[in-house]
């Protein structure tokens, strides 16, 4: 939340004599103005953003370097691990010679995982994005420092032995432990570290397939939880910078090419959206094996050390049957979307990898979700497609598409992140007729999932740890209404001459206006503090004393036209329940006063609108705040 700095109300005139002198009070009360506090308006970007943002593109480079050398990293291990030599160059697991050994390839490098897991940092086990997301959201966006190089060094090794994995989910995890860092190293807000996090970890993404839109989408619906100027402006530069890295190593052919699509008709488009309305189904499916499989992990009387080792046993036997599945397998991907790879061999195929991938993944190991999930939905898709085709050749359906929606949808089942699914779908393949299908598929989706799982597969963990991951975002109920709305109102207030033992007689007396709980106290019209009911009644001899004996804190007050946000916010900053209301123009006379019990109320609305049922075309409108 954003910690609003406190203003003096003479700003609120101005500054100067002159300004100074528009004030209306006393000489004697100057010292007094001089400390009052009031709600700062809140700048949607200001020079820190600036700063942030500038930050976020040196950490994109770095995430971008980062991306390639952990490509390297797992060549490496692949060249050494399956073929015996040392290289960086790329290369395919599935072309080893290696016989029946290839089975103890992957748990050699589930044990080194495993060691590096106790020893290390039990934090490197997962896919990288719930466990960001967790620090995010409970841990400040304080990544260990230690997980810059234990993430990516542990998933390359993984890999590279032939864990059936993506490479992106580490360098997510790796990209946002960079950011995380560069906001432990240096002096910033724990909401700016979360955007120097966000960036890090989509500048990560970007540099992996070089889809700069859809990692900023994901970072907004994964990580950031919010989408603002000052948090997304240093994202979307950091997924630029990060692009271009890409390019200057890669090029700029699409991650996933494709033959060029052709437009949908109305058929195939109703196709495809119930096609991703059956993918998300496959995606809860999918999500309840895989946290199934982690239980069962949980009863073994093993140490969990042990456990990726015993993982890597079913992958090195899935390999042996089916190479294909071993390592990252874009390439997999790639000719799934292009109908290169269809019909049965592939569907056994997209059957143990999702064995191989679900075990692994359950067992605790190193490695990325998205790409297995990208197979395996594309996999699922190219297979309904062909079978529409063959069942029913007037839809049109193309087997393509097919499969590029399934890829898409499987994501956006299983992450909720939907528009991050549509585009990403895009940017790896570049055919803008594929994206009304996307839309229609990922929706459907989307829907069909929310409807039958309520975490989706990056927030069940959280949640099983007692955790609470929101997913609807919301403009702020309190930011829309203003302190006039419901705020103005006759005001009980004290004479800071008036003797206490007079007011405790009053307040005795049950007359009206002696219930409340905080009273504001003026001196010749002019207001200069608050008291509260048990100010008044603290037990101890009045003695002679005055009201204004009682005003122990600096004097807060909210302004007429201040948001309730900006008003809630100096509450939390000052530490009291209420706060007298002035006009901007005569900042020392008391209109009203706004309550905590104001605030809950301006959320009336909000409820209104979510569960209040109406029908009828205009009509009276509703009561409630209204714009000035």
């Amino acid at each position: 939340m954003e910690r609003p700095e406190v203003e003096r109300v003479e700003q609120g005139l101005g500054t100067g004599p002159e300004a100074r002198e528009k004030l209306p009070v006393a000489p004697s009360m100057g010292p007094t103005l001089a400390g009052v506090r009031a709600p700062t308006v809140l700048e949607p970007v200001d020079r820190r953003v600036v700063f942030i943002s500038a930050l976020a593109v040196v950490l994109a480079v770095a995430a971008g370097l980062v991306a390639e050398l952990l490509g390297s990293l797992i060549h490496f291990f692949t060249n050494l691990a399956f073929f015996g030599r040392f290289s960086v160059a790329p290369v395919s697991p599935a072309d080893h010679a290696l016989g029946g050994w290839v089975i103890l390839v992957p748990v050699v490098g589930a044990l080194i995982v495993g060691v590096m897991a106790r020893y290390g940092s039990r934090a490197i086990r997962g896919h990288g994005i719930p466990e960001a997301m967790e620090q995010v959201l409970y841990n400040q966006s304080r990544i260990p420092p230690r997980m810059t190089f234990l993430k990516p060094l542990s998933s390359a090794v993984a890999i590279g032995t032939g864990g059936p994995f993506g490479a992106e989910g580490p360098i997510i995890a790796t990209g946002g432990a960079l950011g995380s860092l560069l906001g432990q190293l240096l002096h910033v807000t724990a909401d700016e570290r979360k955007a120097l996090l966000a960036a890090g970890a989509a500048a990560g993404m970007a540099a992996t397939f070089g889809a700069p839109v859809s990692a900023v989408l994901l970072a907004v619906e994964l990580l950031l939880f919010e989408y603002r100027p000052r948090s997304v402006i240093p994202v979307a530069l950091a997924t630029a910078t990060a692009t271009a890295v890409r390019l200057a190593f890669v090029g700029g052919a699409p991650a996933f090419a494709m033959p060029d699509l052709a437009p949908p008709g109305g058929a195939a488009l109703a196709f495809y959206v119930a096609l991703g309305a059956v993918v998300g189904v496959a995606s809860m499916l999918a999500t309840k094996a895989v946290y199934a499989i982690e239980d069962a992990f949980e009863k073994l009387p093993v140490h969990w050390m042990w456990w990726p080792a015993l993982g890597a046993v079913v992958v090195g036997v899935v390999g042996l049957f089916s190479p294909r599945t071993l390592g990252v397998g874009y390439t997999n991907i790639e000719d799934i979307l292009s109908g290169r790879f269809v019909g049965t061999a592939m569907l056994v195929f997209c059957v143990l990898k999702f064995v191989s991938w679900s075990v692994a993944l359950g067992s605790g190991t190193s490695g990325g979700t998205l790409a297995p999930l990208f197979t395996l939905g594309g996999g699922l898709g190219s297979g309904l497609g062909l079978l529409a085709t063959q069942l029913a050749p007037g839809l049109g359906v193309d087997i393509r598409v097919a499969a590029l929606v399934g890829m898409a949808a499987i994501f956006a089942g299983a992450s909720r992140a939907l528009l991050a699914s549509v585009v990403f779908a895009f940017e790896t393949t570049r055919q803008p007729m594929g994206l009304l299908p996307l839309l229609g598929g990922c929706a459907a989706a989307y829907l069909v999932s929310s409807l039958l799982m309520r975490h989706s597969i990056m927030t069940e963990k959280l949640a099983r740890r007692g955790g609470r991951v929101l997913t609807e975002y919301g403009v702020d109920a309190l930011g829309q209404a203003l302190v006039r709305d419901v705020g103005l109102r006759p005001v009980v207030t004290l004479e800071a001459a008036r003797p206490l033992d007079e007011v405790r007689a009053w307040l005795g007396s049950g007359a009206a206006g002696t219930t409340h709980q905080g009273f504001p106290v003026v001196e010749a019209g002019a207001l200069v503090g608050v008291v509260t009911r048990r100010d008044l009644l603290d037990g101890q001899d009045a003695g002679g004393r005055r009201v204004r004996e009682l005003v122990k804190r600096p004097l807060a007050v909210a302004y007429a036209d201040s948001s309730l946000r900006e008003a809630a916010d100096l509450m939390v900053e000052e530490g009291v329940g209420r706060l007298p209301v002035v006009r901007r123009e005569a900042p020392t006379q008391v209109v009203g006063i706004l309550t905590r019990s104001d605030l809950l109320g301006a959320n009336r609305r909000r409820l209104d609108d979510a569960r209040r049922l109406e029908r009828g075309v205009g009509g009276p409108r509703r009561t409630g705040p209204q714009p000035a």
